[in-house]
């Protein structure tokens, strides 16, 4: 049986305010007010430390960062430092995982699957690596996961590079790994790549490994819900 669901896509949004605006809607999904919640994001320059992670595996000068207008955020979720920025796809998953078993595991393992199979859609054979979270092209890093759960409703969750800067993840230690690249769709298909109609592919390998109907929705119109769903 197909769930129902809300598509949340926030364009070019600043890491701080799409962070907020996820534990919103997690108090939110919490409280049986909203359903699960699909959000895509692209954000500005940013590093990002999960809960595993230490500034040690910052490599540049604070003062370079700046320079390159280059945010650090320290947040709750699995995983160690990352960069999001200009190209690449960052999905933020508010779903209930009361409602699929408590399972966190197989939550993961589908996310895994989505940015797999959409890459798929694009002539790129991805892979998981045992011992290393994320999805890989050979050797090479294509995309990053680290999710958070409270409640057992989850929040944060994965970055797709499609065409984003690969230099930016030279002044980092990628998710505190060593010794293994990072990739883009762009660079390993040697072309451009639509960044919206990947987006599109994402959200429809989404809807079908949760399935789950995704209604686009705006944020003010989540925003003014108040009264349980009659569906959660």
């Amino acid at each position: 049986m197909t769930a129902q669901g809300y598509l949340l896509d926030l364009g070019f949004t600043d890491y701080t305010e799409a962070y907020m605006i996820q534990k919103t809607l997690q108090r939110m999904r919490i409280a049986g007010v909203i359903r699960d919640t699909l959000i895509l994001v692209e954000h500005p320059p940013v590093l990002t430390i999960g809960r595993n992670g230490g500034r040690e595996n910052i490599l540049a000068a604070e003062e370079m960062l700046e320079r390159q207008g280059i945010s650090i955020c320290e947040v709750e979720r699995g995983g160690d430092i990352t960069y999001h920025g200009p190209g690449q796809l960052v999905g933020y998953p508010i779903v209930d995982l009361n409602m699929r078993g408590r399972d966190l595991h197989l939550f993961v393992r589908c996310l895994e699957e989505v940015v797999i199979s959409t890459l798929g859609c694009y002539d790129i054979t991805a892979n998981r690596k045992d011992g290393y979270p994320g999805i890989w092209v050979g050797s090479r890093k294509i995309a990053a996961l680290g999710v958070a759960v409270k409640k057992w409703v989850t929040m944060h969750g994965f970055s797709l590079n499609i065409a984003c800067s690969l230099d930016h993840f030279q002044l980092i230690v990628p998710c505190g790994i060593s010794g293994y690249g990072v990739t883009s769709m762009a660079e390993v298909t040697c072309r451009e790549q639509d960044f919206e109609a990947v987006s599109r592919t994402v959200r429809d390998k989404f809807a079908d490994i949760f399935q789950v109907e995704l209604a686009p929705v705006f944020l003010d119109e989540l925003y003014q819900r108040k009264t349980p769903t009659t569906n959660n």
